[in-house]
């Protein structure tokens, strides 16, 4: 089995020139843990992996795999990459085409000079593992993109690394395929149990396969929690903006309507909006986040009594399969809400919206940003 060891990234800044593409990046990866570092391009997520890779040499700030410093900016120390304890799967797959799929796997086996029957063994357990034992034999160039892939794991892991690092893998995948391997990474990091980061600007692959998630945007951290945390509760706008589909409302707040540890905002439309702070302080704009899916439709008016229920209209409703978009026109702007709902409603339809305060969740003033955008 592969060997466990923990990962501290502390105060990581990683400058290209006059850009710092990282910037005082710090967080944790238990032993066992998969985390994924999550953000649109050039966020800066890439970089901070290709650091603890070793493949990038960082301005300052140290990092630790297993306790020992494998680079600190104040004690001069970078170990390269080959003595680090990782392994690496990138999102080309580096598959070499003119070997077998069994050669391919025992590459690295094999430059590390271990017995021949000790190489053999190791590469029928990881091809097993990841469902390819049947094609061990196969020329590697007669293979899909699921199975180079598959090969590529095998491979990465098959050396028992510390530490497995992964560099959007799935981007080359079709929208099926990626869902399928996204489970199976995540059984694979279960029953290995090996510590693992990975990097992706897919939400749904995040979601999926993550114990936690590391929010990246402009070189800094936004936010880290389990998937959970990082839907249900997001943290500044750009969180709840693009972890998955939020409407955003800003109101005056009213401490005198308060009670229950809840936060009221009145709406420029002069609505009253109940939500949770969870242990936030309101600032000077406040604002709440609700997901889309988190806003309920009905024909008839909720029980009385209830709070966050108001009237709206439909303006548009688009079909999307699994559910159905819509449009509303709420206190004077649009509000949209994706229902999986078996009775439609139609546009034009007046309705009533309603939404549980633990929904409506504050956010936390945005910080002042300067500086130019990273590169990557």
């Amino acid at each position: 089995m592969p060997a466990k060891a923990s990962i501290e990234v502390r105060d990581l800044v990683v400058r290209y020139g006059a850009v710092a593409a990282v910037r005082g990046v710090s967080f944790e990866v238990g032993a066992g843990e998969h985390v994924t570092l999550l953000g649109p391009s050039g966020c800066g997520k890439t970089t901070t992996l290709r650091a603890i890779a070793g493949l990038e040499h960082p301005t300052s700030g140290e990092i630790r795999i297993g306790g020992d410093v494998v680079y600190s900016g104040a004690a001069r120390v970078h170990v390269t990459p080959e003595r680090r304890g990782l392994s690496m799967v990138f999102q080309s797959y580096a598959i070499w085409p003119h070997m077998s799929v069994f050669d391919n796997v025992a590459y690295g086996l094999r430059v590390r000079k271990l017995p021949s029957g000790e190489v053999a063994e190791r590469v029928r357990w990881a091809l097993d593992l990841v469902q390819m034992g049947a094609l061990a034999a196969r020329s590697a160039a007669q293979l899909s993109g699921g199975q180079q892939q598959r090969v590529a794991l095998a491979r990465a892991f098959v050396f028992s690394p510390a530490v497995l690092l992964f560099d959007e893998p799935l981007s080359n995948l079709d929208a099926k395929l990626r869902a399928e391997m996204r489970i199976e990474i995540k059984e694979l990091q279960r029953r290995l149990g090996i510590t693992s980061v990975y990097v992706t600007h897919d939400l749904e692959e995040a979601l999926a396969i993550s114990d936690r998630i590391v929010v990246m945007r402009d070189g800094v951290i936004e936010q880290v929690g389990s998937p959970a945390e990082i839907y249900d509760r997001p943290r500044s706008t750009f969180v709840a903006d693009f972890v998955g589909s939020a409407n955003l409302i800003r109101g005056r707040r009213r401490p005198d309507l308060e009670q229950e540890g809840l936060v009221v905002l009145e709406t420029p439309g002069g609505l009253l909006v109940h939500g949770s702070a969870y242990g936030r302080h309101p600032g000077a704009e406040p604002l709440f986040s609700v997901r889309t899916v988190h806003v309920r439709l009905t024909r008839e008016r909720p029980a009385a009594g209830a709070r966050n229920v108001w009237p709206a209209r439909i303006r548009r409703r688009v079909f999307q399969g699994d559910f159905t978009q819509y449009q509303l026109d709420w206190d004077g702007r649009t509000l949209v809400v994706r229902s999986a709902s078996g009775d439609p409603f139609a546009e034009d339809d007046e309705v009533y919206l309603a939404v549980e305060p633990r929904h409506c969740v504050l956010l936390e003033d945005e910080p002042l940003r300067g500086g130019p955008s990273p590169p990557g």
